[in-house]
């Protein structure tokens, strides 16, 4: 298949605004998207927070299957690896999620061995990490990569040597985490001393004591009370107003998310917990990493890596060029959460006429409920069973804690 990226010239900004923009431009919410859009079309993620152990087993990921997902930081793409699956194709209207997942691809075909791949992508202040990049990863990428992370900052250095401080404290996203950090030391708490915690119930209480009051200084509030406020996390406005749904402020909304984050799941079984309270990944033996970052798991995704075609575009151009019933499985993130009734109508038609007998869509949403029903034509919607029960239970089991819902769609027969 040819690879979209070759034949679209627009820039990430303006894709990205095409999918963003639903109000007129001179309008606060039209400034606002517009704001959120440029802040977007840099890097936003350097790690997905979608827990791909639940989309995997939602998924039912098998050998043989056909996957169309988004990119993200493109963890969970390496995950699905692991399973063997015939073809990943990994769509992204961002140009540095699309430069990350193909140096991520890279990096596990060029690098020596398994202790070259960690140091690369899970310990900070490696300072071998670009002489690697340039010795070994450099020449197995695309120039349009090779272009971005030989890019050089306002300091002259070159975007790949992030790598040799600490890569997942860059983004929108580590600097949404390290304000939230600021915050709360300001108000006399160091988050990090979560990680002392023994057990689920020392969590807890730490969580009540220090981490759950913080949302009730007038700060914290008038903060959060801006939409602009969770840009940070790659939330547009639009998804801003679900995520508040019928809750009284955003701070309750984000005290509600944290409190999952940090009481759920024990820490040593959480990597997205360390990743926020620690900022940073757990050594090999102290916590759970990544599953692309596991030992047991490199030879395997090295392995399979060439089935992986990663495309800087959106869903609906990938799968309008793919045959019917030539995808077995998608995975849409939040990305409809975004969307507006006419773009989901696209998407989904194109879903439907793409998925082979069986096939699976598994989603997630800002919000607890599924968005689709009363917005795509019922036609349309008769032709999946949405799997409720097995949703909540997902929803439940997601690590990553930021979402309200996680949905699985089953194609049925015909």
């Amino acid at each position: 298949m040819t690879d979209l990226s070759a034949d679209i010239g627009l820039s990430s900004r303006r894709r990205i605004g095409s999918a963003v923009y639903q109000n007129a431009a001179l309008t606060k919410a039209g400034l606002s998207e517009r704001v959120f859009a440029l802040l977007f079309s840099g890097l936003v993620y350097p790690q997905i927070w979608e827990d791909p152990e639940v989309d995997m087993e939602a998924m039912a990921l098998a050998e043989g299957h056909r996957v169309v997902t988004i990119a993200s930081g493109g963890c969970n793409m390496l995950a699905y690896l692991t399973r063997a699956p015939a073809r990943i194709d990994v769509v992204d209207l961002n140009a540095a999620h699309v430069a990350l997942n193909r140096l991520k691809l890279a990096a596990f075909a060029a690098l020596p061995a398994y202790g070259d791949l960690l140091r690369f992508f899970g310990r900070p202040g490696e300072t071998a990490n670009e002489e690697a990049y340039d010795r070994f990863i450099a020449l197995r990428l695309d120039a349009t990569s090779r272009r971005y992370w030989e890019a050089r900052d306002l300091l002259g250095r070159r975007r790949i040597g992030a790598f040799d401080r600490d890569f997942y404290r860059t983004g929108l996203l580590g600097f949404f985490i390290a304000t939230g950090h600021r915050l709360a030391r300001l108000h006399g708490v160091d988050p990090s001393e979560i990680m002392r915690a023994k057990s689920i119930r020392e969590q807890r209480r730490f969580f009540e004591e220090r981490l759950r009051p913080l949302f009730d200084k007038p700060l914290v509030r008038w903060a959060t009370s801006r939409k602009a406020s969770l840009f940070g996390l790659g939330i547009p406005p639009a998804q801003y107003d679900a995520l508040l749904g019928a809750s009284g402020s955003m701070a309750e909304v984000l005290s509600a998310r944290l409190e999952k984050l940090a009481c759920h799941f024990p820490l040593k079984d959480n990597y997205f917990a360390w990743a926020a309270f620690a900022r940073r990944y757990p050594k090999e033996g102290e916590a759970t990493l990544p599953a692309y970052l596991q030992r047991a798991n490199f030879e395997t995704i090295r392995a399979n890596a060439g089935r992986v075609a990663v495309h800087h575009a959106n869903f609906i151009e990938l799968l309008a060029i793919k045959p019917a019933a030539s995808v077995d499985r998608f995975v849409l993130l939040d990305a409809q959460d975004w969307m507006s009734d006419r773009q989901l109508n696209a998407l989904w038609s194109e879903i439907t006429r793409t998925a082979a007998p069986g096939a699976r869509v598994i989603f997630r949403t800002a919000a607890q409920p599924t968005l689709l029903p009363g917005r795509l034509p019922q036609a349309l919607l008769d032709q999946w069973h949405y799997e409720f029960a097995r949703s909540r239970d997902y929803s439940a089991r997601d690590r990553s804690a930021i979402y309200g819902g996680f949905h699985l769609y089953v194609k049925k027969d015909a």
